[in-house]
């Protein structure tokens, strides 16, 4: 098993209802295996939002196995004006 810690900010934090989650997974998950997991923890709150990954501060653009420790934010779409 692997300790991931995921920070949660804007539309994230809303959906999940927290500034921070840990979770215990399995040591062969992935990234998307993560995000699977974060989609329906929040329900229908994040159905129609893209999201960005970020694994302890680097942006990813595909799929990577998780390690023990990872810190994961997932980032959704900037908005503003």
């Amino acid at each position: 098993m692997i300790n991931i810690k995921v920070k949660c900010f804007s539309q994230v934090k809303y959906a999940l209802g927290a500034d921070e989650l840990t979770f215990q997974l399995d040591e062969n998950t992935t990234s998307v295996d993560l995000e699977k997991i974060i989609r329906k923890k929040a329900g229908k709150k994040l159905n129609n939002v893209s999201l960005r990954i970020a694994i302890n501060q680097k942006y990813q653009k595909e799929e990577i196995a998780l390690q023990d420790g990872d810190e994961v934010v997932f980032i959704p779409p900037v908005q503003g004006g």
